[in-house]
């Protein structure tokens, strides 16, 4: 359905019961008249004038979508439809003179509307409504209200003339709806005066003065105030005291003094006739700021009953009304001593009202109340002391404003923070769940929170009181009756001290002397953690003990010295059953709990075993068996009173005395020993049985101990297999554990040992020729190095992070020392060097360079041995050199030395030789701090000469690799290392450049879109490498998938930076294109005929040599080549038209290109190039671009080329025709076609007569006129004629040329039907060629008798005014006659239109209408008869030299 039909069905439905539906239409119309407001309210306005009666409802929905259309597209409404819009309303908002508030305000808004934007038109319609000496309708004076609202500079210039006439209308208005309006519409106009006047400089007319409006303001203010004020009706005193408010500001100095006693008194008598008092202290802020602003004398005389007055209404709408108070700010003494005296009423309400308006004061008149703090400050005491919540709360209020102005610094400003403080631990009111029964109570809860609140505010917003803050809130943490406040107080305490210390200001640091305490308050925090929370357990575990190894040091060191006398003393004892007791002891008297001690335990057992190996395993085993908490007494009880111990730690004990037996026991006897008694017991100890199952123990302790037992096996196995041989056959199971545990700890962070333990086991189970070492390390690889190491977390965190690297590189140097080779350092080094956390980076880089040093210091070099790592460890390491941390700058630096170093030792070096341009590497590490970049590019730089020849593909393909590095100044590194490898050496990588290509695309070209930040740097490398293998470059670019994608673009630009490299580029582009099939014509199956598709060299060298000739650096072998490249692209433009884009590669789809349009779009870059900026915008102007590309006008488009070449470029033309004649005998007709159109518009211009190009041109043009091709002989035609205009002083000396070659050809068919096709061409030849046709006209031959009748009618249009040409008409006219009953019918119809065309030139006006009306194609002709009257008027008017 149309538009209307569907407004008109919206209309009817407009006033639907549904009130949704009712909205939905509004929507609709609103949608529909957004789209085409004029129609929409043209339709509207003729359907509630042809509907008079509809319902009131149903007009207001309709009038209310007019006003929302108006209101969004008032811009695009027409002049008569905003008139026809405003008639309407005013109409419809003044039919009744009842007043119906929907109907007619609903058509007031519309005008209001209007008015925003035709304030002139709409004033003339109100206006012809609001006439002298008559009441106007009640919403015509509101619509004169709202208006001066919404459009104020449009209204204000109107209404001295409207408060001219409205002011007799006061004393007429009986009514009191009418003497509302009016006092409403007064206050309107008086605000809508006062805002035009504070923006004078935005107003229309700035010279308006408050002046102007003064003596009306006041006659209306006259009446309004003596006569109406003391109406009956609220509604309508407020009005007019709102009114008398706003007045006031207008009103004379004079004036408004000789009232301010009468004005006062009256509006304070308001408040105890109404209950709006809102509107009534409004009125009363505007007079108090009115006389204020006037200097006003007799208000001081008012003061004390306003300050009386107002104070009783503050706790009613205390915002409002304490304006209204703060407005006597002109009299400050007074106020504020009044207020302050009034703090002193215990009343509740009173005391409430003084401290918003004290507030007030203090947030709105800093500099009147800087003199006044400290009688504030002890004024304030009073209230503080007050038990209501309410008036706390306002305390507190007060308290926040005076934070922000500078009280609490001041003596008594402690109070205020306590007060705070104590109110921060208010216990609840009411019990969980409970309510407050009166809804405006407020609670100790809600008085807390604000308390909560306003310190966060204060510590994070008032910088001033952080010394005021600091440290006194730590006084508040310990006493009782503020422990409620902890939280608060502590998040406070910890804005402000982080504050301190990082701007490391002298008052962060406190002196609290309290020693001795640190220990035993860790110890309690152990014990405490489950009721602090319940996940503190597992980490407080952890993390307490070894800070109180740290607080208890010196104890530890003396326990395990202790306990290593006891094993001494053991194992010097003969006596088996004192060494038995004293075991027995030991183990049963020990604190098991206390790790310390549980070492010292395991290292006496262990030295005991050195000596009684048989024995101490038994007790061992023993002891394992019994009761572990039974009491005995011994010496040991009188030393120490032990408590209940845990199963866990005791088995923990054992199994550390196990791992020291292994460890110290006798070689010779201990490898028997390991599986059956030592491992074997070890297992029973860390996993128990519940119900038959094995169940595997969670305990850290239990679970640290194994590790450091089974490392100590691991290390003991390996000490005994350097003297006898022996298998291992648990080791695999043990690895496989210890790769468990770490696996189980977090990935993301460093909590516990058992890393650092782990690898130390796992380093002392790799003993000679073990087959595990592959294993260990890609088990470790992912997992020992987790995430994020928590180093800023304490000293302990930071000694746990160097153990476990220090352990780390251990184990790495124990895998490498088994195969200490170029592959076995291969083997261990991983890539952990690109991470974006720079603590990541460096232990990577750190790592390496451990294993690099190690691996230098333990190379035993017997052949010379290629090193042919390398090429692939320093492509990773040497961009490290950059890295914006300075640790791993150095690290780096340090891998570099140590490379280069191994690489000399591999070349036969000795071990003491030193290298001066390795060892000045050490210098520059020393400037690492602040580097130079440009002197660490060239130092890595120079060093990769130093790699042989056959790992240069392995360094640059790791540069490539470093491209992407997550580190811009490495990417950046590698880029510069690589492009300079590749200018110096990269002569040798010709087959390695399709595969440096791929591998760049792969790369540094994600698939996900993203843009990588060294593209530029690659673009270098590229060009680099086309430098030195261009052949190779552009053969791998223009195998790349067309259309090209950005990537490939921005490689071919990159070409156009050298101008050598972009010079040779266009010779082998041009090459390729004159030598390449430019299409290739494909049978279609099932439509028949042929398809001319793009073959894909040539398509792609022309997009290519379009993105190089975006490069600006390519302009000077653009300008140098200018007329072969211009020539070659006008011939690609050529052979490009009408013809398809290629199939992508290995589908069937085609490429989305434009053939013909990128060999335009490079023509054009080449022009710009060239800087021809005339030629460039008379192409633009006549839109040939365009032309150029499509089959049907590309001809035009060529000339259009031409004759903008031919005007703004005449000099360049001899190089560009040179360049373009071989091209006419081109096999392709599309080509001689471009060329042939390029040289006939050149003959169009005189400028080739002055390059002397006529000749050459002309010649070309009269082979072409023999060209197989019809469109090339067309153009050939054209081109000769041509000569005519461009060089008409040379018609005649090349006249007979031309003319000779044309009546030697005139026989043929084909050349005649071109001559008459274009005559106009050759009018210069018309005489000479009208000789030679006659001539023609009695051929045997019916289409050459044909063709040269035609050509003689049309030859005859451009020669009627010569009288050389009227003899040869007349000479020939005989023979028309004849062949109009010539047996061929189309030689008839060839000769009535050569007699109708040729007839003017007869001389007779008879003669002509005769051969005009009888000589028709499509009608027989009475010959006879026709013969007769012919003959007749030949004679009559004497045509005696017709020849009959």
């Amino acid at each position: 359905p149309s538009p209307v039909y569907i407004t008109l069905a919206l209309l009817d439905a407009a006033n639907d019961k549904d009130t949704e539906v009712q909205e939905q239409v509004r929507k609709s119309l609103l949608t529909l008249g957004k789209q085409q407001p004029d129609r929409v309210l043209a339709m509207c306005q003729d359907y509630l004038l042809k509907h008079p009666k509809l319902v009131v409802s149903h007009r207001v929905v309709i009038l209310r979508t007019i006003e929302l259309i108006v209101g969004c597209r008032i811009d695009e409404i027409s002049g008569p439809q905003i008139k026809s819009i405003i008639i309407l309303a005013s109409e419809e908002m003044t039919r009744s003179k009842e007043v119906v508030p929907d109907w007619q305000q609903a058509a007031s808004n519309i005008l209001v509307a209007v008015g925003n934007k035709h304030i002139n038109d709409i004033m003339e319609e109100i206006l012809s409504k609001f006439q002298p000496g008559v009441l106007p309708h009640f919403f015509v004076v509101q619509t004169l209200a709202n208006l001066s609202d919404s459009n104020v500079y449009g209204m204000v210039p109107f209404l001295n003339a409207i408060l001219g006439t409205m002011l007799p209308m006061l004393n007429i208005a009986k009514q009191d709806n009418m003497k509302w309006v009016f006092s409403s519409a007064l206050c309107h106009f008086s605000d809508s005066i006062l805002e035009y006047l504070a923006n004078l400089d935005k107003a229309p007319d700035p010279t308006v003065r408050k002046d102007t409006f003064s003596s009306e303001i006041y006659c209306a203010f006259d009446t309004l105030f003596n006569n109406w004020l003391q109406s009956r009706e609220p509604k309508l005193r407020l009005t007019v005291a709102e009114a008398v408010g706003s007045m006031c500001h207008l009103m004379a100095s004079d004036k408004l003094e000789e009232q301010i006693p009468k004005i006062v008194p009256a509006i304070l008598s308001l408040y105890k006739k109404n209950n709006e008092h809102y509107i009534i202290s409004k009125s009363l802020c505007q007079v108090l700021e009115a006389s204020v602003n006037m200097g006003s004398r007799v208000l001081e005389t008012q003061l004390d009953s306003l300050l009386f007055a107002l104070h009783l209404q503050v706790p009613n709408v205390h915002q409002t009304n304490t304006r209204a108070l703060i407005r006597v700010k002109a009299f400050p003494d007074r106020l504020v001593m009044f207020v302050l005296q009034k703090l002193e009423n215990s009343n509740e309400r009173n005391r409430i009202g003084s401290l918003a308006v004290l507030r007030h004061l203090i947030n709105s008149s800093t500099s009147t109340m800087e003199g006044k703090k400290l009688l504030i400050l002890a004024s304030i005491r009073q209230p503080m002391a007050d038990h209501s919540n309410k008036v706390k709360k306002r305390v507190v209020q007060i308290i926040s404003a005076m934070a922000h102005h500078g009280y609490l610094e001041l003596d008594g400003g402690e109070l205020l923070v306590r007060f705070i403080v104590q109110h921060c631990a208010l216990p609840d009111t009411h019990q969980p769940g409970q309510r407050p029964f009166d809804p405006e109570e407020v609670t100790n809860e809600a008085l807390r929170t604000m308390c909560d609140n306003t310190l966060h505010l204060l510590t994070t917003t008032v910088g001033r009181l952080a010394d005021v803050l600091w440290p006194k809130l730590l006084h508040y943490l310990t006493p009782p009756q503020y422990s409620n406040a902890t939280t608060p107080l502590c998040k406070s305490l910890i804005v402000l001290g982080t504050k301190k210390k990082s701007n490391e200001e002298a008052s962060f640091k406190i002196d609290f002397i309290q020693e001795g305490r640190g220990a035993p308050s860790l110890s309690l925090l152990q014990i405490l953690n489950v009721n602090i929370h319940p996940k503190t357990e597992s980490l407080w575990e952890s993390e307490i003990p070894p800070l109180l190894s740290i607080l208890e040091g010196k104890k530890n060191h003396v326990i395990v010295f202790l306990y290593r006398c006891i094993g001494v003393t053991l194992q010097q004892c003969f006596n088996k059953e004192v060494v038995k007791k004293q075991l027995q002891e030991v183990l049963l008297t020990a604190r098991h709990n206390d790790a310390v001690e549980r070492e010292g335990v395991s290292m006496g057992v262990g030295l005991c075993a050195n000596s009684h190996l048989e024995g101490t395993l038994a007790k061992l085993d023993e002891f394992g068996k019994s009761d572990a908490f039974k009491k005995s007494p011994s010496i040991f009880n009188l030393l120490k009173e032990r408590n209940d111990v845990e199963v866990e730690k005791v088995k923990s004990t054992l199994i550390l005395c196990y791992g020291q037996v292994a460890l110290n026991a006798p070689p010779d006897k201990i490898l028997n020993r390991i599986d059956q008694d030592i491992l074997r017991c070890i297992s029973k100890h860390f996993n128990t049985k519940v119900l038959g199952i094995k169940v595997e123990t969670k305990d850290l302790t239990m679970k640290l101990s194994l590790i450091q037992s089974v490392g100590h096996i691991g290390k003991a196995i390996s000490e005994c297999v350097k003297k006898q041989g022996y298998v291992f056959s648990r080791k695999q199971e043990l690895i496989t554990v210890m790769l468990d545990f770490i696996k189980a700890e977090s990935a993301d962070s460093l909590r516990t040992p058992v890393r650092h333990l782990v690898m130390t086991t796992c380093a002392n189970l790799m003993y000679p020729f073990s087959s595990e070492s592959q294993v260990i390390s890609a088990g470790l690889s992912s997992r020992c190095c987790p995430v994020s190491f928590l180093k800023c977390c304490g000293k302990t965190l930071q000694a746990l992070y160097r153990d476990t690297m220090a352990a780390l590189q251990e184990l790495l140097k124990s895998v490498l020392a088994r195969d200490p080779t170029p592959d076995g350092l291969q083997s261990v080094f991983k890539s952990w060097l690109s991470s974006g956390q720079d603590h990541e980076r460096e232990r990577a880089v750190t790592a390496t360079a451990h294993i690099l040093a190690f691996y230098l210091d333990n190379l035993t070099v017997k052949n010379m041995v290629s090193f042919h790592n390398l090429g692939a460890l320093l492509g990773r390491l040497s961009p490290r050199c950059s890295d914006p941390h300075p640790a791993v700058r150095a690290a780096a630096m340090d891998c570099i030395y140590t490379l280069i170093y191994i690489q000399l030792r591999y070349e036969g070096f000795a071990l003491d030789y030193k290298d001066e341009g390795v060892d000045s590497l050490l210098l520059l590490k020393n400037q690492l701090e602040n580097p130079d970049h440009s002197i660490l590019y060239k130092t890595c730089s120079d060093l990769t000469k130093r790699l042989p020849q056959q790992q240069l593909a392995t360094l640059v393909f790791m540069l490539f690799e470093g491209l992407v590095d997550s580190q811009t100044n490495c990417s950046r590194a590698s880029s510069v290392i690589l492009n300079t490898l590749l200018k110096n050496r990269g002569a040798g990588l010709q087959d390695l450049v399709a595969h440096t290509y791929s591998l760049i695309i792969f790369i540094v070209c994600p698939g996900d879109g993203r843009i990588s930040p060294v593209r530029v740097a690659v673009g270098q490398t590229v060009l680099i490498l086309a430098s030195q293998h261009l052949q190779t470059v552009i053969n791998t670019l223009i195998n790349q998938p067309l259309p090209y994608d950005n990537w490939t673009c921005e490689m071919w630009m990159a070409l156009g930076a050298d101008p050598i490299v972009a010079s040779q580029i266009m010779e082998m582009v041009m090459e390729k294109l004159l030598i390449s099939a430019p299409y290739m014509d494909n049978q279609s199956m099932m439509r028949g005929g042929s398809t001319k598709m793009a073959t894909n060299q040539p398509l792609a060298m022309t997009c290519g040599l379009r993105e190089l000739l975006l490069n600006g650096q390519s302009q000077e072998p653009a300008v140098s080549l200018f007329p072969r490249l211009f020539s070659c692209l006008t011939i690609r433009v050529g052979a490009s038209v009408g013809v398809a884009a290629p199939k992508i590669k290995n589908t069937k789809q085609t490429a989305h290109i434009h053939v013909a349009g990128v060999a335009a779009e490079a023509l054009r870059i080449l022009l710009a190039r060239a800087q021809l900026d005339e030629v460039m915008k008379r192409l633009d102007e006549d839109n040939a671009w365009d032309a150029l590309k499509e089959p049907s006008t590309h001809t035009t488009g060529i000339t259009l080329l031409a004759r903008a070449m031919a005007k703004h470029a005449g000099p360049r033309l001899p190089a560009i025709v040179e360049c373009l004649c071989p091209s006419l005998n081109n096999i392709y007709e599309c080509q001689r076609i471009t060329v042939t159109a390029f040289f006939s518009e050149l003959l169009n211009h005189h400028v080739v007569t002055e390059l002397m190009l006529i000749d050459v041109l002309m010649n070309n043009m009269m082979e072409r006129i023999s060209d197989p091709c019809c469109t090339v002989r067309m153009l050939a035609v054209r081109g000769l004629g041509n000569i005519a205009v461009g060089s008409p002083e040379k018609v005649h000396t090349h006249t007979h040329t031309p003319l000779a070659l044309l009546a030697a050809m005139i026989s043929q068919v084909h050349l005649l039907i071109v001559s008459a096709e274009h005559a106009a061409d050759l009018q210069f030849l018309n005489v000479h060629l009208l000789v030679v046709v006659a001539f023609r006209l009695d051929q045997e031959n019916d289409d050459i008798r044909c063709a040269s009748i035609n050509l003689m009618g049309s030859l005859s249009k451009f020669g009627s005014g010569e009288q050389v040409f009227k003899d040869q008409i007349h000479n020939v006219l005989v023979s028309l006659l004849l062949h109009l009953v010539d047996p061929n019918p189309e030689v008839v119809k060839a000769c009535k239109y050569a007699m109708r065309v040729c007839a003017p030139v007869v001389g007779s006006e008879q003669i002509t209408a005769m051969f005009q009306n009888h000589l028709h194609d499509d009608k027989s002709l009475h010959y006879g008869e026709f013969i007769n009257d012919l003959t007749k008027y030949l004679v009559r008017y004497r045509l005696v030299y017709v020849p009959i």
